[in-house]
């Protein structure tokens, strides 16, 4: 498979969607919660392809909310193949993936497509280009659960996770409190 043909990713939330729309963006990947209306910021991009999916940010099954499942990490890899398959070594593209904050469902999906890209390269080495594309990511452990699975990296994308949310709560550490309040302590207990 060939390297993506994108020069630049960028991983935002939804609030910083105005500041991108003059950067080229070529592909965008819309992970959004299911009554969240379509983000008006897109009317005032150049044309671009875009792929929305619609699920919640969490990690287990929670009442009126839904889980992220392994057909979105599917569509997620099939976006992925789209934009590879788009590919034109003349053009510069430059992929923005978003959720609601741009800290976990955005950089799992990012995490996923660089994978998928790259299928040599080592894990750690993939979460450390993600720190640096977000330094703020917190990859939904769900999502990558899936992605390891359907890129058959056999349990290396979530040890590697694991390691991801070790340093993450070094640099950050009011993020066992953020997790904890979120339903996400599984995720903080990986780090141990």
């Amino acid at each position: 498979m060939q390297r993506i043909p994108i020069r630049m990713f960028t991983i935002c939330g939804i609030s910083e969607l105005p500041d991108q729309r003059d950067r080229s963006v070529t592909h965008v990947l819309s992970i959004l919660d299911p009554d969240h209306p379509d983000p008006e910021a897109f009317g005032a991009y150049d044309p671009h392809h875009r792929t929305i999916l619609r699920f919640h940010d969490i990690i287990h099954p929670i009442p009126g909310m839904i889980l992220p499942t392994p057909q979105d990490v599917e569509s997620i890899l099939r976006f992925g193949e789209d934009v590879m398959e788009e590919g034109d070594e003349r053009t510069e593209g430059h992929l923005l993936v978003h959720c609601h904050m741009g800290v976990s469902r955005s950089t799992a999906a990012m995490l996923t497509l660089m994978a998928q890209s790259n299928p040599d390269e080592s894990e750690d080495a993939l979460f450390e280009r993600l720190a640096e594309i977000r330094p703020q990511a917190w990859p939904n452990s769900l999502m990558v659960d899936f992605a390891d699975g359907l890129l058959s990296r056999n349990g290396r994308l979530t040890d590697a996770l694991r390691r991801h949310y070790g340093r993450q709560i070094r640099r950050m550490p009011n993020y066992v409190q953020v997790m904890h309040d979120l339903g996400r302590s599984r995720e903080v207990e990986m780090a141990a």
